[in-house]
């Protein structure tokens, strides 16, 4: 599923500064091999099966996702929202101001064209399901909204008193630092807001990301980072290593590393799994343990996120389990199974 170009000027100047061949180009500009592949899905998590409202997704029995809006500053070519982001249309009046993007022929999201029950009707499940404990705002990209209309929506999320977790997923730091003040800051401090932001590359680490990392960091916000596994473009320890260690100096924590998610077209992207857990022990071995995220998959169908392990114990010899470590030898953990 080919998403149409759309790109800051500040990430443009980036890619151009990196040169013609940098492989991060390839992550936002349109190319033509776009065949599916066998087992790729326009809706790979099965995120219209689990949503009982226009604008929610609800997987977990204890956490939702709420689409605040479909607009992005960049659009990403292995997007797993690409059924909904490349062919959005723009409209607003949904009672809050909040502007979405929202295609016409999917008709789980069909509603949001309709004022602001949508909307109402997202907030009004909160409430009622007290089951929810966290609420993760996403998109699109919800830093694309303006702080007052930030402002309103954590309010309204947070006035479900059984709420105790509020995240929002953005890659706005990467790809338009501008857009991150002293203003906005305060209202995800006061707010208390777990940002979940998205890096892919070193190279994205730039001066003006820092500035607007450190802005988040010093108003209190805490962040954490989810990267997306993709061929040819980070799938080497050293990548990842400057990648994980710049994240941890800037005081974002590494959090996940995802297998790329099998959405329509994205064969050219996504790495055998065993890359990744090969990774993953190589990185074990050589970066802190607080550089070091969860390897996962999002399981297609809607099954949630699984984490994967190197296969690192072996077997049981007596009242002994034998483990490897990183550098592939073998350790001895005493393990008696008659001891309670």
């Amino acid at each position: 599923m080919q998403l149409n170009l759309n790109i800051t000027p500040y990430y443009q100047n980036l890619l151009d500064s990196l040169g013609p061949n940098h492989p991060l180009r390839r992550t936002v500009e349109p190319f033509d091999d776009r065949a599916p592949a066998p087992g790729e899905l326009a809706d790979p998590l099965g995120e219209e099966a689990h949503s009982p409202c226009p604008g929610l997704i609800h997987t977990y029995p204890d956490k939702v996702l709420l689409l605040a809006t479909l607009t992005c500053a960049v659009h990403c070519q292995y997007c797993t929202r690409g059924r909904l982001i490349t062919h959005a249309h723009t409209f607003k009046g949904m009672g809050m101001g909040f502007s979405s993007h929202w295609k016409k022929s999917d008709e789980k999201f069909q509603g949001l064209e309709k004022n602001s029950k949508p909307q109402r009707s997202c907030f009004q499940y909160l409430e009622t399901h007290t089951e929810i404990r966290d609420v993760l705002i996403s998109g699109g990209d919800p830093l694309t909204l303006s702080d007052a209309e930030l402002d309103e929506l954590f309010s309204r999320v947070w006035k479900s008193k059984h709420i105790r977790t509020v995240r929002l997923g953005s890659k706005v730091p990467a790809v338009l630092p501008s857009r991150v003040t002293p203003e906005l800051a305060a209202i995800l401090a006061k707010h208390r807001i777990w940002l979940q932001l998205h890096f892919i590359h070193p190279a994205e680490l730039t001066a003006e990301t820092t500035c607007a990392l450190d802005t988040l960091a010093a108003a209190g916000v805490p962040m954490v980072s989810q990267t997306v596994l993709l061929k040819g473009i980070n799938d080497e320890a050293d990548t990842l290593a400057d990648l994980f260690y710049g994240l941890l100096e800037r005081r974002v924590k590494p959090y996940y590393l995802f297998q790329c998610d099998p959405v329509l077209g994205s064969s050219s992207f996504r790495t055998p799994v065993q890359r990744g857990l090969d990774l993953m022990c190589e990185l074990q071995g050589r970066v802190s343990g607080l550089a070091l995220p969860h390897f996962c998959i999002d399981a297609p169908g809607g099954g949630g996120k699984i984490t994967l392990l190197p296969d690192t114990v072996l077997r049981r010899d007596g009242h002994e389990i034998v483990l490897t470590n990183y550098q592939g030898k073998e350790y001895r953990y005493p393990d008696d199974e008659t001891v309670s």
